[in-house]
């Protein structure tokens, strides 16, 4: 299904500020795209405006929080998300960077690296950028950084050390894992180790989200005033409680 097939709709209410969890699940919020001198921000611009948040549709935040259970319960490591949400204005801004204008491979098939606006799961909340702290706070070592456009990014690379081949495994095996026992159908997607979505079948049924489809509390690249209200802390606090009971009920099982 295409975007000009996308019938639905999603609310603004069904998303949530992953920083909410910080100090309640095992996990630490990297926003990468709001830093223009973040060494992991290869764009090398800002994508985002300095007050953004790590927004993620409710249905991820569960799978997310499950699988960072799974792992701390494993390794005692914790999950450093990196992106989620990422506005067609944001997709529009990376489109165009002077690093992508000058890797035009970038954005062709069939191992097209970065999306048209409109297209994929980021748009959508639906997708989730995750890489693994250890004991020390430090990175796991998955071979190659976050975001980085090499061929040793893709999850089919096997010519790298077996150390961190069970590095990566543990990761997608925390998702896999927690998909399964939440019964839902979930990707790591192929080309990047650290991108975990909802298959197409699903986000596709959804149309895209842009700035002006959001409160100014959710807006990515820019604030505009629009007729979007705002939520009250409130609201967010009841959607992560209930997020969190959901988890609880899985994990506890």
């Amino acid at each position: 299904m295409n975007q000009a097939h996308s019938t639905l709709k999603i609310s603004p209410s069904d998303l949530i500020p992953m920083d909410i969890f910080v100090d309640r699940e095992p996990l630490e919020i990297d926003l990468v795209y709001a830093n223009a001198r973040h060494t992991n921000n290869i764009f090398g611009e800002a994508l985002y405006h300095d007050k953004a948040k790590l927004w993620a549709h409710k249905d991820i935040a569960i799978i997310t929080l499950l699988a960072a259970r799974i792992l701390n319960r494993q390794k005692n490591y914790r999950f450093s998300l990196k992106d989620c949400l990422r506005t067609t204005d944001a997709q529009a801004a990376m489109n165009e960077t002077k690093i992508v204008k000058d890797n035009p491979h970038w954005l062709e098939e069939p191992n097209r690296m970065v999306s048209p606006p409109g297209n994929g799961a980021h748009p959508r909340g639906m997708a989730i950028d995750v890489c693994v702290l250890d004991t020390d706070g430090m990175q796991v070592d998955m071979g190659t950084a976050f975001d980085e456009m090499d061929p040793k990014s893709y999850r089919s690379c096997t010519d790298l050390p077996e150390e961190i081949l069970h590095n990566r495994k543990l990761l997608e095996d925390a998702f896999t894992s927690s998909a399964q026992t939440l019964g839902v159908a979930f990707l790591p997607l192929p080309e990047e180790w650290w991108d975990f979505r909802f298959p197409a079948g699903k986000y596709d049924s959804y149309e895209p989200l842009s700035d002006a489809h959001l409160p100014p509390q959710m807006q990515m690249t820019r604030r505009i005033k629009n007729n979007v209200a705002d939520f009250e802390m409130a609201h967010f606090d009841e959607l992560a409680e209930k997020i969190i009971a959901s988890v609880d009920q899985y994990h506890e099982s």
